[in-house]
């Protein structure tokens, strides 16, 4: 099991949480002492009142919940958002609503969810020439008929 430092940067925030055993995702809840109302059509960051310290070749994806988009319109905006491993400040969210109507964020809601994910180191070698594939170039739709 992979360990990760946690801080609470604020003594009532919530630790993340999954909702069940074999969930990806770890819920993240708000941390905020006032009701934040997100109107329709616009954007807030929202925090969590907690930090992390991943290890290196971590790092930590932020995506919507899937609840919050079906029954609110709610999403993460920049999604998935990316949390890096050398970055020690509070997570916050940046949370949109598509939905026609405001959105209320009490304390401890879950806005979003958090995936922990190894990743590789890169080094680029340029070529002149890719290696041939059956699917080439083709891209964005080209497999609809």
């Amino acid at each position: 099991m992979l360990k990760v430092e946690i801080q609470k940067i604020n003594e009532h925030a919530k630790l993340p949480k999954r909702m069940t055993e074999h969930s990806a995702g770890y819920d993240l809840y708000s941390c905020n002492e006032k009701d934040i109302v997100i109107k329709s059509g616009k954007v807030v960051l929202i925090p969590t009142g907690i930090a992390i310290s991943l290890p290196t070749h971590y790092e930590a994806q932020i995506r919507p919940r899937s609840g919050l988009a079906i029954k609110h319109q709610i999403g993460v905006l920049n999604s998935p958002g990316t949390i890096d491993a050398d970055y020690r400040g509070e997570i916050k969210i940046i949370l949109f609503n598509f939905g026609k109507e405001d959105f209320v964020v009490v304390s401890h809601t879950r806005i979003a969810q958090m995936v922990v994910s190894r990743h590789e180191s890169i080094d680029f070698v340029i070529t002149d020439q890719l290696d041939d594939t059956e699917r080439g170039s083709g891209g964005f739709g080209h497999t609809e008929h």
